[in-house]
């Protein structure tokens, strides 16, 4: 990065919400005709949070981590509970045997 570049000011994923759920960029021509593209993200897209980020960086780093998860899930007789959406724990709050 450029040394004239300042993003102290900065706030990291300031428009992410508005993000997901899509954008549009305006195209304003030499001709003057205007054209409006409209973008969603994929059906099957997941926006990870930046503090998870740092620890995943690529989709194949988060595959990797999830599919020995998936695995042990999937076992008979392990009982799963699944956690709301709405409930956030922060990871001191989970507990380890």
């Amino acid at each position: 990065m450029r040394a004239e570049y300042d993003f102290s000011g900065a706030v990291r994923s300031k428009h992410a919400a508005a993000y997901r759920q899509g954008h549009s960029v305006t195209i304003h021509k030499k001709d003057g005709t205007t054209l409006v593209e409209h973008f969603t993200l994929d059906e099957n897209a997941v926006v990870i949070d930046p503090d998870v980020r740092q620890y995943f960086p690529d989709a194949k780093s988060v595959n990797d981590a999830l599919r020995p998860l998936i695995a042990i899930a999937s076992k008979p007789g392990t009982r799963t509970r699944k956690i709301s959406s709405k409930t956030k724990r922060s990871p001191a709050t989970y507990k380890t045997k």
